[in-house]
């Protein structure tokens, strides 16, 4: 049916590029598409270092993108989900062959697709551009020509201008605004049917963290979140930095997007019902900026009229408060049981190395947040209040107009307002602090450890996907392949359905590993998409650095089954059925038998009655009433059930063979592998008696008796971490940049001599000579802070030194 609407599509529009004829398309298998076969060009090297790509994206219907990186062209193939069996994906061969007009001119690691399929984006961290899947198209090669741009090439690695792209992603309710997080700590939104030069909105992050200087170079952006439908969650955004906080801006949205009217209502009707109605004088004075905007955003809001109407979607008008900009609402911190936990309520969570992803994933009335280090952990949380609009009024934003004094864009700064970063208590109710302008708390759910392969230096680069099917999952995409995590536990989900469960904590299962021991593959994962039907089917498909096509099918209906226990603590779990849980195959009537019913007494005179007499008759006749009444009745009841169990118990038969077939097989193979299993058991016992002397003479050594670090001393110890890895690396770049522009200076071509004492009798150039004084005067306050380093280096080591000593 999809290939009949492509040819139909094809025909209606003579600017598309016509799909293959009938006779031209075959149907094979995903994982066999001639396009995901091994590049017959040059090698690679192996162990040159590769970043994490994901060259793979999915329309959510039935068709699959994949970026050549060799042939610089994107492949579109038609897939059908499935087909023949539902375990099965097949896709049509050949595929459709798109080539941009203009070849982008950077390394292309992400490819995303917008709502509606008509644009996908390309990105890097040299650069950003959309390709056009449809429109004004022609042929070329048998390839199809669609039309591409550049987004913000006057901003990202333009000339003098080093700002790199950190995250690009498509805004969730329209099809033509990007939100863009650069190197710079600006988050830019833009919209590519407007202009693709300068963006529509612009937000200045300057993030203050409680009891820290303000260092721009200790704490940079690097990667954010769109919201989902839930409340003012819509429309938020989350943005990750590197030490691992997490600030959100509310409210964010693109002029023109279009958004349900119910959820609009709701958030009306809240801001009214908790904001307005509120005893403090703070909350009604957020609430009331919260309506207005509302009411200045969606005109149609505040006319109660157009609920009863056909009105269904509702459009952003562009608007923007004149003497307040958004306040960055952060860092958000943990709920805190006591007043110890208060000065680490601010903190990261005690992981590896720092903050490398992000991710947002509502489920139901959860909104979970997931942030992956470096170290290869998972840090999951869920927010423990809903999130409120925050303006720093007295801030006035940047507004750009049109001649007719409409709003085209906008700029702001946002920071952090004083006094809004209390901690939460978990004895504290949460309505005393609604619409007060504090950010929302966090309830720490899990930490997962993925157990990633070691690196000697920068650590794992770690991507997360959603399963569209099951939201509870969630798939993490690194060097050492994939993995699903299952959250087992929603706190409000279950406090809404009424369930008792105790807090368990999420499932991991590897799903494909690229790692061998230790050491991972010199070939990741270049690409990864999910993919689900109607019918509750549920795919996930990658593709190695050499291009070959891994597909598998994942099950869904058992992963979210409570774990059951009995009185006994005997685990009953996702078992087999048992044979007291078996159906009754036979009813238990027709088991006991038929009802035994008493003759009628007669008088002994009646019994030698004749049966040819009336009498008799009418006494055979009685008694042939009740035998078939009874008996006769019973076995056709008998037979009828027999017969209708019949095909059931022969299913039920036929599978207890299949199993007891499966049952012996896996007894040969575990007898064939018993002795293999031995010599590892062997060698498992003889590595466990070394480690457990290694570690015997390890306890006898000075250092496992030393008292560990105080409170104090380890809060200095990762400030001091903090800085060692970013600003002695901004001190060495600042030097090498130095060094560098004296080597040019230096190295300038010399005249002859007349030329050199024509120069000398010249008057000094007083530019050149300011120059140089800058540089000397730098390098001089560079050698000065080195110098300031390494004595406190020096100091510190000294001190801690001192300290083991005295412990010991």
């Amino acid at each position: 049916m999809r290939f009949s609407v492509d040819l139909q599509e094809a025909e209606a529009d003579p600017g598309r590029s016509p799909t293959p004829k009938r006779e031209e398309v075959e149907w094979v298998p995903l994982q066999n598409h001639p396009v995901f076969f091994p590049a017959t060009g040059p090698v690679r090297d192996p162990t040159a270092a590769r970043p994490l790509r994901n060259l793979l994206a999915w329309d959510g219907a039935s068709r699959l993108y994949f970026w050549d990186s060799d042939k610089l062209c994107l492949h579109q193939i038609s897939i059908r989900l499935g087909e023949p069996d539902p375990t099965s994906v097949l896709a049509a061969s050949p595929s459709k062959v798109l080539q941009a007009d203009v070849n982008p001119d950077f390394a292309v690691q992400k490819i995303s697709i917008n709502r509606n399929g008509s644009a996908l984006l390309l990105s890097g961290s040299g650069g950003l551009c959309v390709m056009y899947l449809y429109g004004r198209t022609s042929n070329k090669d048998n390839a199809t020509i669609c039309r591409t741009v550049t987004v913000g090439s006057q901003i990202y690695l333009s000339g003098s201008n080093i700002i790199r792209i950190l995250q690009v992603s498509w805004h969730p309710n329209s099809d033509t605004h990007l939100g863009i997080l650069s190197s710079d700590s600006v988050f830019r939104i833009f919209d590519l049917s407007s202009d693709l030069i300068q963006p529509e909105q612009e937000y200045y992050l300057q993030p203050v963290q409680p009891g820290r200087s303000r260092n721009a170079t200790s704490i940079c952006p690097v990667d954010f979140s769109f919201g989902s439908d839930h409340l003012w969650d819509l429309f938020s955004v989350f943005i990750l930095f590197n030490d691992g906080s997490v600030y959100i801006l509310c409210p964010v949205i693109p002029f023109g997007s279009a958004y349900k009217w119910e959820s609009i209502v709701e958030i009306y009707n809240d801001a009214q019902t908790f904001g307005l109605k509120s005893s403090n004088s703070v909350a009604v004075s957020n609430s009331n900026l919260a309506i207005s905007w509302l009411e200045a955003t969606f005109p149609a809001i505040a006319d109660q009229e157009t609920e009863g109407s056909d009105l269904y979607v509702l459009r952003a008008h562009p608007y923007a408060l004149f003497d307040a900009s958004l306040s960055l609402q952060g860092p958000l911190r943990k709920v805190c049981r006591d007043e110890d936990e208060e000065g680490s309520a601010f903190r990261g969570a005690e992981c590896e190395g720092g903050a490398v992803s992000f991710l947002y994933n509502l489920v139901v009335k959860d909104s979970i947040m997931v942030t992956a280090w470096s170290g290869g952990q998972l840090q999951i949380d869920a927010l423990a209040d809903e999130i409120q609009p925050v303006w720093n009024v007295g801030s006035p934003p940047r507004l750009r107009v049109d001649s007719n004094d409409h709003i085209r864009g906008l700029a702001m700064i946002c920071e952090p307002t004083p006094g809004k970063v209390s901690p939460v208590k978990l004895n504290q109710p949460l309505d005393s602090t609604l619409w007060l302008g504090h950010p929302p708390p966090l309830l720490r759910l899990a930490i997962v450890d993925l157990a990633l392969p070691r690196k000697t230096k920068g650590g794992s680069l770690i991507m997360m996907f959603i399963d569209p099917l099951m939201l509870e999952r969630i798939f993490t995409l690194h060097d050492g392949g994939i993995d699903s995590i299952v959250l087992h536990y929603l706190p409000f989900t279950n406090q809404i359905s009424g369930k008792t469960e105790t807090m368990r904590t999420p499932s991991v299962h590897p799903v494909l590993s690229t790692c061998q021991g230790e050491i991972s593959s010199q070939a990741p994962l270049s690409g990864f998409v999910s993919l689900s039907d109607s019918f509750g089917c549920s795919w996930i498909v990658g593709v190695t650095g050499s291009r070959e096509c891994i597909m598998l099918e994942m099950k869904t209906w058992n992963l979210l089954l409570p774990l059951q226990v009995d009185m006994e603590g005997k685990s009953l779990g996702l078992e087999e059925p048992k044979e007291k849980d078996m159906p009754d195959m036979i009813s238990k009537e027709l088991l006991v038998g038929p009802k035994v019913v008493l003759v009628p007494q007669t008088s002994p005179n009646v019994r030698s009655v004749s049966a040819d007499s009336i009498e008799g008759r009418s006494m055979l006749h009685d008694y042939f009433k009740l035998f078939h009444e009874n008996y006769v009745e019973y076995a056709h009841k008998v037979s009828f059930e027999l017969k209708h169990h019949e095909p059931l118990l022969k299913k039920i038969i036929d599978d207890q063979h299949a199993r007891l077939r499966d049952a012996q097989q896996k007894l040969l193979q575990v007898e064939e592998k018993q002795s293999k299993l031995e010599n590892r058991i062997d060698s498992a016992i003889q590595l466990h008696n070394g480690l457990e002397e290694r570690l015997k003479r390890l306890r006898k050594l000075p250092g496992p008796h030393k008292k560990p670090l105080s409170r104090a001393e380890r809060e200095f110890k990762s400030e001091l971490d903090l800085f060692s890895g970013v600003e002695l690396d901004a001190l060495h770049s600042s030097v090498n940049a130095l060094t560098a522009r004296l080597r040019r200076h230096a190295q300038s071509p010399k005249g002859n001599t007349s030329n050199q004492q024509r120069l000398i009798s010249r008057r000094k150039d007083p530019v050149e000579e300011s120059q140089v004084s800058q540089l000397k005067s730098s390098l001089e306050k560079l050698s000065l802070i080195n110098s300031v380093n390494s004595k406190k280096v020096k100091l510190v080591e000294s001190a801690l030194r001192s300290l083991e000593s005295s412990r010991s």
